[in-house]
């Protein structure tokens, strides 16, 4: 039999040429669980992969993975429920882990370069801490073609375990745009064309009577506080997603998904 060199339907396990990701730890590495974020990862990029631990019943469906770790001489266990929690940090792990090299970051101008001049959708993140909102707006966002999720410099949120689960597989077709230290991001996205749309609870202008450009940066603030008031003031527009006012606003991850779906709405050929 000749030797399975890449798990069937992947690429070549090579990571695609373009720009070079913020670096990471040599030996870092990140334990992704959920049945969709393992298996769109392992699709993507079987070559970061270091170990799984799975339950029996999830053999059938990672058959092409238990293959690649025979012949790329990785490991991998049948465990149970209780050990596969404690391995993956979370009883929603869905029957599978594993231990993969992180994603990494692109930095914000590597981002914006390998993006089409034409219309592109941004999302602009500022003090959002959730994971579960991260992951549940790069869902979102992979189905209605972000390009990217940006985040400062000093930002500690990053792609976790739990982030990639919610996302379910979305972490991977939306990459996060990392500022340098110092850099003005309004300045950046500017510069490459967007506008800045700050997302505002009330006395915005309607989503829905707002003529989105092509390029737009969806700027979005952490639930409760919001935007600052130097945010919403740079922006080109200020957003308000209309409704019946019996509460107050969506919380992130819904506001997103209904803006990323205007924007979509009024862009349909965007790449």
């Amino acid at each position: 039999m000749r030797p399975l060199t890449r798990p069937p339907g992947a690429g070549s396990g090579r990571r695609a040429s373009g720009p070079a990701r913020i670096p990471v730890a040599r030996n870092a590495e990140v334990r992704l669980h959920g049945l969709n974020a393992c298996l769109l990862a392992f699709a993507r990029r079987p070559q970061d992969l270091r170990k799984a631990w799975l339950l029996e019943s999830r053999l059938p469906a990672f058959k092409p993975l238990l293959a690649w770790c025979v012949h790329q001489r990785l490991g991998y266990r049948v465990v149970d429920a209780d050990e596969l929690a404690r391995i993956s940090g979370s009883a929603h792990h869905e029957g599978i882990c594993l231990a993969m090299a992180p994603l990494g970051e692109l930095t914000l101008d590597a981002g914006i370069g390998r993006m089409p001049s034409g219309p592109a959708l941004l999302a602009v993140l500022a003090g959002v801490g959730n994971p579960h909102n991260l992951g549940a707006l790069l869902r979102s966002g992979a189905h209605f073609g972000l390009a990217g999720v940006v985040l400062d410099a000093n930002d500690p949120l990053t792609l976790s375990g739990a982030a990639a689960r919610v996302a379910e597989g979305g972490a991977e077709a939306v990459p996060l745009l990392r500022a340098r230290t110092g850099e003005e991001v309004a300045v950046t996205l500017r510069a490459a064309g967007f506008a800045l749309a700050a997302t505002v609870p009330r006395a915005g202008q309607s989503l829905f009577d707002a003529d989105l450009p092509a390029r737009t940066a969806l700027v979005f603030g952490a639930e409760g506080d919001g935007l600052s008031a130097a945010l919403v003031a740079a922006a080109d527009m200020r957003l308000t997603i209309p409704g019946s006012g019996a509460v107050e606003s969506l919380n992130i991850a819904s506001s997103a998904a209904v803006c990323f779906a205007e924007w979509r709405r009024q862009h349909p050929a965007a790449s």
